[in-house]
């Protein structure tokens, strides 16, 4: 079967540059956020799968691949708020949301903050538990030290050396994969297309967000990993619990990327959501 084309665009919003991804297909709007250390290239077999019968549209987030890199807190609401830049920049005012990990955290914020925007909404391997306030570390006071590469021999003097470097970090494949797309070439070597500020800061500044969920109306479904460890039992019937149209689903894979570990489950479970909409 043919694919739809996936176009790279890049646009000039109010508070930052965001490169995204678009199929331009006709269709609803299915707008896919990535999570932490990720690209919008996650969701290309998502896009290749669902691009024929919706318009798909996956955006690096701030502090992420080929977007803008701004030294601020990176919170939920900061980071949804960039989301309805993009919209409003493409003239959309209707989409399914789907999130996956910290982009699971920035679609809650963006359907509980602007909801007239949010048809649907599936949050992928992702809990609102944290911190139970936000931390009041001034900005400037916060080491720019990014947990998972900060001893990398960064950056790699050969794209091999990156290859091999990078699987012996990474537990899965799909983990290794989710990270070389992050990925890039420079004049000094291979570095990573994230920031270290934004990721220290998207982690430090986090914080509980369950009080949005009894604000959510709209339908929402919930994928979480098989034994999952970032969404535990007691997260996972407590997030059911608050909200009022949710419909929640355990993959029979560990893996965290839910979205690729086992793709026709992952699929089988999103066409039914998507069905009923």
């Amino acid at each position: 079967m043919e694919h739809p084309k996936i176009y790279r665009n890049l646009a000039k919003l109010n508070s930052l540059e965001m490169f995204y991804l678009d199929t331009r297909t006709e269709g609803p709007v299915i707008l896919c956020l990535h999570g932490r250390w990720g690209r919008a290239e996650t969701w290309v077999d998502f896009m290749r799968h669902y691009g024929k019968q919706y318009r798909i549209i996956a955006p690096d987030q701030r502090g992420h691949g080929l977007s803008s890199k701004p030294v601020s807190k990176y919170t939920g609401e900061e980071m949804a708020g960039d989301i309805v830049e993009l919209l409003d920049h493409l003239k959309i005012d209707s989409i399914i949301l789907v999130g996956h990990s910290m982009g699971g955290r920035v679609a809650g914020y963006l359907t509980a903050m602007y909801p007239n925007y949010i048809q649907a909404l599936a949050i992928l391997d992702k809990s609102p538990a944290g911190p139970a306030t936000p931390s009041l570390l001034p900005l400037d006071q916060l080491p720019c030290v990014e947990p998972v590469t900060k001893d990398w021999p960064l950056p790699f003097s050969s794209l091999n050396e990156a290859m091999d470097y990078i699987r012996q970090a990474m537990e899965s494949e799909l983990s290794y994969q989710y990270f070389m797309n992050s990925l890039i070439e420079t004049v000094d070597g291979y570095q990573m297309m994230f920031s270290p500020q934004a990721m220290a800061a998207n982690i430090h500044y986090n914080a509980d967000w369950y009080h949005l969920l009894p604000e959510i109306k709209c339908p929402v479904l919930l994928i979480r990993a098989k034994n999952s460890e970032g969404v535990p039992d007691e997260d996972y019937n407590k997030m059911q619990s608050l909200l009022a149209n949710g419909l929640a689903y355990e993959m029979s894979h560990p893996d965290h990327n839910v979205h690729l570990s086992n793709k026709e489950e992952f699929y089988a479970y999103m066409d039914g959501f998507l069905g009923q909409l």
